[in-house]
């Protein structure tokens, strides 16, 4: 067995609900354009890294990352959609480019209450943007808690 064919994993970085990429209110995203990958509806405020790896991009507006695993696949976590209107207001970033990160480890805080009341939605897309790398995945839909397993693959 080759170290690609290895299962790795994706783990939900908020508590919430996970709903399918076309289910989501952003064709960039639905379309499956950005990358393989999955959804939540949060009903958490705290955000963490679904994998070990480094923080390779941290969006001034606080509202996306694009990490790199060690693996070298690469996440993108992207909070709200249209959220970078918001301009980093609801948004408390903890990690900034070039962190190193650790699964579970905390990226950002976000008022999804204020954010709603804004009238954004909070839903949180999580795609991994190398999908070239993925051989095949599978993904577990439903209710989760931060830090579930939600993705799990293996590498071509």
């Amino acid at each position: 067995m080759s170290e690609n064919s290895e299962k790795q994993t994706l783990l939900a970085t908020c508590s919430g609900e996970v709903i399918k990429l076309e289910d989501v209110g952003d064709e960039l995203f639905s379309s499956g354009i950005m990358g393989n990958g999955f959804a939540i509806i949060p009903d958490g405020k705290d955000f963490t890294s679904p994998i070990d790896g480094k923080v390779t991009n941290a969006h001034e507006a606080g509202h996306a990352y694009m990490l790199t695993g060690k693996n070298g696949i690469e996440i993108l976590i992207h909070i709200g959609i249209d959220t970078v209107e918001l301009e980093g207001e609801y948004f408390s970033p903890v990690v900034k480019e070039g962190m190193s990160v650790s699964r579970g480890d905390k990226l950002t805080y976000a008022d999804t209450d204020k954010i709603m009341e804004r009238g954004y939605d909070p839903v949180t897309v999580i795609v991994i943007t190398n999908p070239e790398m993925v051989d095949k995945f599978k993904i577990t839909y439903g209710k989760v808690n931060a830090g579930d397993v939600v993705f799990e693959y293996t590498l071509k």
